[in-house]
């Protein structure tokens, strides 16, 4: 059976939460059926047991993959890494912990039959109560500033809950810079500079301890990233192909080339398929398999295209 949605789980240092995360995420398995949704544990560089609780905990579902990173590099590479190797049509990336409570992934994969990007909103009454006065003064004060840098509207950018249709969840990876927790920020960023449809869910949250966010360690970090978003040149290797080319053709010259996590964006004279940053190799290949043009291509580009997972 095909699968349809696939839980990308990002894990670091997390053998004392999986399990407990997986009890509060059993029942809804069975409402999205498990013969139709995988599981991907990425874990980030843990210098825990995390893997092997991981195998303990979800190796038993009929579709799971588990993939480790050598050293960490920070949760929102291992959510693109999640994303690039997902086979489902949506996507729901997901803590550890469950600390969103899963009985609203059915809801978010239903509405992303609708929208390209549904994340999950913990907003109540215009705030975000977390666990100490310190902790919610400076959310609000983040977010204003993620509001102002990145033309998002959304009240609640850091949720650890996200869904995405594949195709532009590919796609926003590929673009990506960062790798650490401002990867939620410069998601949305570029999401409104593609043009692409936001619709955001309310979702139920227990602040489960152990988060490995630390306000006065990462504020100032996340700050000087998020004020670098309209400085940068988001471009990458392209490769410009007729705009009916057949995404089974590319997934074979991919294939040949060990290249993964693309993305063919369709306009309405050709379409471009985006390679990381470092394929460009891998695109000379598949270029002169499948009759395309090597080059380059920056959001501009991209914007108002149709987007397909490769």
């Amino acid at each position: 059976m095909t699968v349809t949605t696939s839980i990308v789980i990002p894990a670091y240092n997390e053998s004392l939460r999986l399990a407990a995360g997986f009890e509060r995420l059993r029942p809804v398995l069975e409402e999205l059926d498990p013969d139709q949704t995988e599981v991907i544990v990425v874990d980030d560089g843990s210098s825990d047991d995390t893997m092997h609780v991981a195998h303990d905990v979800y190796g038993h579902l009929p579709h799971t993959l588990f993939v480790q990173q050598p050293v960490n590099r920070g949760k929102g590479a291992a959510v693109k890494l999640g994303i690039s190797v997902a086979q489902g049509k949506y996507v729901i990336a997901t803590d550890a912990d469950m600390s969103i409570r899963p009985r609203h992934f059915p809801e978010i994969v239903a509405a992303l039959s609708r929208s390209p990007l549904v994340p999950g909103s913990r907003v109540n009454e215009g705030a975000i109560d977390y666990d100490s006065l310190l902790r919610t003064l400076a959310g609000k004060v983040f977010n204003r500033l993620v509001r102002h840098y990145t033309g998002t509207t959304l009240r609640d950018t850091q949720c650890g809950c996200k869904g995405f249709q594949l195709g532009p969840a590919r796609l926003l990876s590929l673009l990506g810079f960062y790798d650490r927790f401002i990867y939620d920020a410069e998601m949305l960023y570029l999401a409104d500079q593609l043009g692409l449809g936001v619709a955001p869910i309310n979702v139920t949250w227990d602040d489960i301890t152990g988060s490995s966010v630390r306000v006065g360690r990462d504020s100032y970090q996340m700050i000087r990233d998020l004020r670098s978003f309209r400085r940068t040149q988001y471009r990458n290797p392209v490769v410009k192909l007729a705009r009916t080319v057949d995404v089974d053709a590319i997934r074979k010259a991919a294939r040949e080339t060990r290249v993964q996590g693309l993305v063919v964006a369709r306009g309405a004279l050709d379409a471009l398929l985006v390679l990381p940053r470092d394929g460009a190799l891998a695109g000379a290949g598949i270029a002169a398999a499948l009759g395309g043009t090597l080059g380059t291509a920056g959001i501009a580009e991209l914007r108002a295209r149709t987007y397909e997972a490769v």
